[in-house]
């Protein structure tokens, strides 16, 4: 199987800017990611990472004064940076369908839950009463009990869990190919979150698509997905099989981001791990690792030299120059 079929999304040497009256903001930079078929990629890194402007990007949904200054999208094999608009608007809610992050401003609030659910329908060639059975379908597989008459009330009426479980449903109405989970879990409590993460890696066992999954919580990531990308002022800096990045970490960065996971502090203490020092300047940015300011094991090299991807192991690399130095140690 070719890389193109293989992949149902394939992004290559991606760099987007925002005009500032500052001046350009480099937002990303040269990032390349695939999605395979039927897989679950995540996405993790800091706030302002770049993590939304990639998914911004995917679906053409870039502020005006956001522009991609190089590189291509495929979806499907096909430039999506080369559609006309009536294709994007056939793509969005079709071929990539989306969960956004806040369940609370997701749903319009003047209209029933039903109705909404059977708009989403639009492209199909069913009757109505058909669109509404399609829509209880749904409501009962996220786990809304008494979906059918529950269909008539309107998103106040429900929790902020249960409306992220229709804002799921509806996504899933489209059987879209590319299903994209913008931190989904983010605006939800604890018990809450555990229920959607439980629902999706249930839903991944039926749902024939794939699933692109941003998240800032490792854990998140390491319960959900196959493979994962980590990224870093605008860069991905590592990327490879799930269990291959958690158990050997190659980028200083990530080993950083693993030490500062609560989950992984063993002992008592008053304060949390955090990783010292600032993201850079993206109006600046620095010339060689983006990561140079706040790495522990940073030389002069890295500051002026722009890291190549190292191989770690199959399917798995970093960016760092100085995995080349031990490996020639």
């Amino acid at each position: 199987m070719s890389e193109q079929s293989s992949n149902i999304l394939q992004i290559h040497n991606l760099s987007v800017a925002y005009a500032t009256p500052r001046g350009a903001v480099r937002a990303l930079a040269h990032v390349d990611l695939t999605v395979p078929r039927g897989e679950i990629v995540g996405i993790v890194g800091e706030s302002g990472c770049g993590k939304t402007t990639l998914i911004s990007s995917v679906l053409r949904l870039l502020p005006a004064n956001g522009a991609v200054v190089d590189g291509n999208i495929l979806f499907n094999g096909r430039d999506v940076l080369a559609m006309s608009d009536g294709e994007m608007r056939r793509l969005r809610g079709g071929g990539i369908a989306m969960v956004f992050q806040d369940p609370m401003t997701a749903l319009n609030p003047v209209l029933s839950v039903g109705r909404q659910m059977v708009d989403v329908q639009f492209r199909e060639q069913r009757s109505a009463g058909e669109k509404r059975a399609a829509a209880v379908a749904k409501l009962r597989r996220v786990g809304i009990t008494d979906a059918e008459s529950r269909l008539d009330d309107y998103p106040h009426q429900f929790s902020g869990g249960m409306r992220q479980r229709i804002a799921i449903a509806m996504a899933l109405l489209t059987n879209p190919s590319l299903l994209i989970a913008d931190e989904p879990t983010t605006a939800l409590d604890v018990t809450m979150e555990a229920q959607i993460i439980h629902l999706l890696r249930e839903l991944k066992r039926e749902f024939a698509g794939s699933i692109l999954f941003i998240s800032h919580n490792l854990g998140l990531i390491a319960e959900l997905c196959d493979r994962v990308f980590v990224m870093y002022a605008g860069e991905v800096v590592e990327s490879g099989p799930v269990r291959a990045l958690f158990h050997s970490p190659g980028h200083p960065y990530t080993q950083a981001l693993l030490r500062c996971d609560p989950a992984r502090v063993v002992q008592r203490t008053a304060e949390l791990p955090t990783i010292p020092g600032e993201v850079p300047n993206l109006l600046a940015p620095p010339i060689g690792c983006v990561f140079s300011d706040r790495c522990p094991a940073v030389i002069e090299r890295c500051r002026v030299t722009v890291p190549m991807p190292v191989p770690l192991g199959p399917g798995h690399q970093a960016r760092c120059i100085r995995i080349d130095d031990a490996a020639a140690a």
